[in-house]
């Protein structure tokens, strides 16, 4: 996540997801693998703000996410702010990849996972919100790997009881590659349950859920409903 995507079209699915489910009574916990912004166009579709019908689902949501959006200097502290997820815990440290070697970078990123861990200890669902989505064979100190949640970062939260829902957009990839990536997760979690739910607008993306088995039945009927 980067501030400069706030208020593009992919967060009005995604907090759309995230606001249904907390209304529900789950703990949601936003890990916003913030990264620093990149001076590219990347998330500046915004023009459905201006679309009256859009606010029809949820007219108190939408007007909120628009006031956020059209803020010159939005950032991810703006929606924390706006109470757009209820309840939500957030931990929103920069996930930086600067170090000039390997080791440093990969140091930064254990102590960075780490604490998130610590911070969000107290939610039941995580959500997880990278750049690109997840990054099965990266390595932490991996120049370009701040863009990817790494699939231990989930495995550790599961592990720990949590449930775990990340963000991943579809990209380049072909169809086979996507449909790998979207449920690759099993491989590290072989009981868990999973979800899919993808959003077409803009560019494809999908929210996938690694749920642990018992909790299968309460998810699957919340979003459905959604």
């Amino acid at each position: 996540m980067k501030n400069q995507y706030v208020g593009d079209i992919g967060d009005y699915g995604k907090y759309g997801l995230l606001r249904f489910i907390a209304e529900r009574g789950i703990k949601v916990g936003v890990n916003w693998y913030l990264t620093k912004n990149d001076g590219s166009s990347d998330g500046k579709i915004t023009n459905y703000l201006n679309n009256s019908k859009e606010a029809d689902y949820n007219s108190e949501f939408f007007g909120a996410l628009k006031k956020v959006a059209d803020r010159q200097d939005k950032s991810v502290y703006d929606i924390e702010k706006a109470d757009l997820i209820p309840d939500a815990h957030y931990y929103h440290d920069i996930l930086s990849n600067d170090a000039a070697d390997a080791h440093s970078r990969e140091i930064h990123r254990r102590l960075w996972e780490k604490n998130a861990l610590a911070y969000l200890e107290d939610a039941e669902l995580i959500f997880a919100d990278p750049d690109n989505g997840i990054g099965y064979g990266k390595k932490p100190g991996r120049k370009g790997s701040e863009k990817y949640v790494l699939p231990e970062e989930i495995a550790a939260y599961y592990q720990r009881g949590q449930n775990v829902v990340f963000y991943c957009h579809k990209g380049r990839r072909k169809a086979d590659a996507w449909e790998r990536a979207k449920v690759g997760i099993r491989d590290y979690l072989p009981d868990a349950k999973i979800i899919v739910l993808t959003f077409h607008r803009g560019t494809q993306r999908s929210y996938i859920f690694a749920l642990h088995p018992e909790e299968y039945d309460r998810y699957q009927l919340i979003l459905d409903d959604f």
